[in-house]
């Protein structure tokens, strides 16, 4: 499914930027612990194609302890713990969308396929180390990624969830595009407010049907 981002990424390889990128995660991945493993840091972009693309939800960068990455923000593969920022998302979800989710599989696969773009904005990191891949390039991406969303003409919901994700904001500006925003669902943003209660999920899916799409079904199972 990546091959639908075609157009995006030939640009992208085109660019200086691009090179040093793949020349520092070259060393990177021979020399040290990298997360994802190499196979999965587009994960996000083979599962979710540009035509089906409803919802984008930014995270900052992959989880950095043993087995927890997969290409997707917020995602652990089935039968790892939760983090505490998925257990607080799936709260939310469980609130606001009257569901029950499945605390003891944290695989967001499913929202993917069904059109929802799992994008960090670092797409590595060293192992044990948070944010130890947070470079120009990745902004440079992440950016060119951007504006190649809100070039898209159909509706979208960005979800920017704390100050990091909100930061991008400024990059929405295509009429059809909406923006929720939220505190950070890690406990602690989320308990002191901003988080719980914000009925993000249900909105999403409003706005989804008011522009004859097909709602997310939220529910992990």
């Amino acid at each position: 499914m990546i091959q639908d981002w075609k157009e995006l990424f030939e640009k992208i390889h085109s660019e200086e930027y691009a090179k040093s990128l793949k020349k520092f995660l070259d060393a990177e991945y021979q020399q040290n612990v990298i997360y994802p493993p190499r196979d999965m840091v587009f994960q996000a972009f083979n599962l979710t194609s540009p035509k089906d693309l409803k919802v984008v939800i930014i995270g900052q960068d992959p989880y950095h302890n043993p087995g927890q990455a997969m290409g997707m923000s917020f995602s652990v593969p089935r039968g790892m713990p939760l983090p505490p920022s998925l257990v607080n998302i799936y709260k939310e979800i469980e609130k606001d969308m009257h569901i029950v989710m499945n605390f003891e599989n944290g695989d967001l696969t499913p929202w993917a396929k069904e059109g929802v773009l799992l994008l960090n904005a670092y797409l590595t990191v060293r192992a044990g180390v948070p944010l130890s891949h947070k470079r120009p390039e990745y902004d440079q991406f992440i950016s060119d990624v951007l504006n190649y969303i809100e070039s898209l003409d159909q509706p979208i919901v960005y979800m920017l969830w704390g100050g990091f994700a909100k930061k991008y904001e400024s990059k929405v500006t295509n009429p059809k595009h909406i923006v929720l925003k939220a505190a950070h669902p890690s406990p602690l943003s989320a308990n002191q407010g901003g988080w719980f209660g914000k009925h993000l999920f249900s909105q999403c899916n409003q706005f989804l049907s008011e522009n004859g799409l097909k709602e997310i079904n939220w529910q992990i199972k």
